[in-house]
């Protein structure tokens, strides 16, 4: 199991951080793909616990919303989650009229579905075409993986009070407070290499980025953890050997794209 996982990480990080660099349409091709298959994998979860979502219009919608967020960016891409937003409902109508008591509840499921990996998938691109795009998600995205590494080693060297009895148990404050010193330590680190590409890049900006990405984004995880305990299934998928599906390795890329944005854009560009 550990090979496998380790298999996938090291061809997985390296393919992402270079169309992170790299930008444009590469960057927005993968990260259709990859929200498409989250957004299948959603759907599928949510079938398999019995519930019926529109999951044809939730992967094409997903994949548009970061194709558009590309083309025309967050605010003109607005409309398009309005009419996205329209259509789903219209086809949950017809769905009750013809006999689907839950209708409702599955418009909700997948509405939440087409915001949480569509909409916000799509900051990974805004945030790339903002001023010193790359530079800062290679500090936004190392953060998320620092702060799962130091999770882990910490948690399982120290780890024995569960920081959830239910959604994770097998989580710990110990691991939690691991992750977050490595994450605001390492962030600071590259921050300090990075400015000599990029100067506007400071070291204790980087530090502000890793704290509040190490402190938030297990949030995330955590998130994920709730929807599968909900429908009672182990993980996303399958797609990915060691590490389940997609949308099991990105859960925390998701918060750390929209946290990152606005962090960056308000308070810095």
């Amino acid at each position: 199991m550990l090979r496998k996982r380790l298999i996938v990480i090291i061809f997985l990080i390296p393919t992402l951080a270079l169309l992170l660099v790299q930008g444009g349409w590469w960057l927005t091709g993968l990260m259709t793909v990859l929200m498409s298959i989250a957004a299948w994998e959603f759907g599928r979860m949510f079938t398999l616990g019995g519930y019926q979502p529109a999951n044809l219009l939730l992967i094409v919608g997903s994949g548009a919303l970061v194709l558009l967020r590309y083309i025309f960016g967050i605010d003109e891409s607005l409309l398009a989650l309005m009419l996205l937003f329209l259509v789903i409902m219209a086809y949950h109508v017809v769905q009750y009229e013809l006999g689907n008591d839950r209708a409702a509840l599955n418009f909700a499921i997948s509405i939440c579905g087409l915001v949480y990996i569509g909409w916000l998938g799509g900051y990974v691109i805004s945030m790339r075409e903002a001023a010193g795009g790359q530079w800062w998600l290679l500090l936004i995205f190392p953060a998320v993986w620092l702060t799962d590494l130091g999770g882990y080693l910490i948690g399982r060297a120290f780890g024995k009070h569960k920081l959830t009895r239910r959604v994770s148990p097998k989580k710990s404050w110990e691991g939690y407070f691991g992750g977050i010193v490595f994450s605001a330590l390492a962030t600071w680190g590259l921050a300090w290499l990075w400015q000599f590409a990029y100067p506007p890049l400071e070291p204790q900006m980087g530090l502000i980025v890793g704290l509040v990405i190490g402190i938030i984004t297990p949030l995330g995880d955590l998130g994920e953890s709730m929807l599968k305990r909900q429908v009672g299934v182990k993980d996303s998928s399958n797609l990915l050997p060691g590490h389940g599906g997609v949308l099991d390795r990105i859960d925390s890329w998701l918060w750390a794209a929209v946290i990152g944005y606005y962090l960056v854009t308000m308070f810095y560009l």
